[in-house]
């Protein structure tokens, strides 16, 4: 792993995320590139009152104060004595933070993107938590997601939950790096529903099998009942205390032997513990 993205807004969860992935570069000698978009007011802006009206001298103003207001920030945030022990670069962008963050990733040929889940206000919650979800659909590379700080950054025990599609062995050395980083213990984990059940011998002999074609080593074979994927996935996490959970998606082409995008975003949302994705059809 080579370089780290990291979008900052500078509320409370941003820096959580930007400790997690200093962790991160520091153990596997990464470059982290703080990043921070600026949302621009358009040319033609919707008023509260639902009139439109031609941007002014004012809005261009507010936009340039904005952006003066987070250079010193981002400034401030990578010449932090604390973080010297890693190289870190900052980008501000002036945009649409979705469209920022993924020119940035295809730009700089991002490894990893490492961001939270919430801001600073309910609309910031949900301005980000859409953005987010974005990325995590159509990111072309892994997204690890941290909603809280994490109980610790010692990711030792990593709860992988898979379909057994050959499409994860990309994905799947990946999580291998990420166990290798922090010697850590891989918990395969196959969750049965109602609509999509399978006997216990036949899926745990079958991720026997994957276990050993992707050679992961020092893992634990789990069968999960619970009545919808996400919630598999996140209870099993919490029944055996994980630090890390990871995911492979196919976006929202559907559940189609792989965990469905929807799945992997409700996961994102809802869990307390980081969460790595990453859509295999790239």
């Amino acid at each position: 792993m080579k370089k780290i993205l990291v979008p900052v807004d500078y509320s409370k969860t941003s820096a959580i995320a930007f400790d997690v992935a200093f962790d991160i570069a520091k153990k596997d000698g990464a470059e982290l590139i703080a990043m921070n978009v600026v949302e621009e007011i358009t040319q033609e802006s919707y008023r509260v009152t639902g009139e439109w009206h031609k941007a002014d001298w004012e809005d261009r103003i507010f936009t340039y104060e904005l952006m003066k207001k987070s250079k010193v920030q981002l400034e401030k945030l990578v010449t932090d004595p604390k973080y010297s022990a890693v190289k870190i670069t900052g980008e501000l962008r002036v945009g649409n933070p979705y469209h920022g963050i993924t020119t940035i990733i295809t730009e700089k040929k991002v490894d990893l993107v490492v961001m939270g889940t919430r801001g600073f206000t309910k609309l910031d919650e949900m301005v980000i938590g859409t953005n987010t979800e974005k990325v995590v659909r159509h990111s072309r590379c892994p997204v690890l997601t941290v909603q809280s700080k994490p109980a610790t950054l010692d990711f030792k025990n990593v709860v992988y939950a898979t379909a057994l599609s050959p499409d994860e062995e990309v994905f799947s050395r990946f999580v291998k790096r990420t166990q290798q980083i922090y010697n850590s213990t891989i918990h395969l984990v196959r969750i049965n529903t109602p609509g999509n059940f399978q006997r216990d011998r036949a899926s745990k002999d079958a991720m026997l099998k994957f276990a050993k074609k992707l050679g992961l080593k020092n893992y634990t074979i789990n069968v999960y009942n619970e009545v919808s994927e996400e919630e598999g996935v996140i209870y099993f996490a919490d029944s055996i205390d994980a630090d890390l959970i990871a995911m492979a998606t196919h976006g929202r082409t559907g559940f189609a032997q792989v965990m469905a995008g929807s799945i992997a975003e409700e996961v994102v949302g809802h869990s307390k513990r980081p969460v790595l994705t990453f859509v295999v059809k790239h």
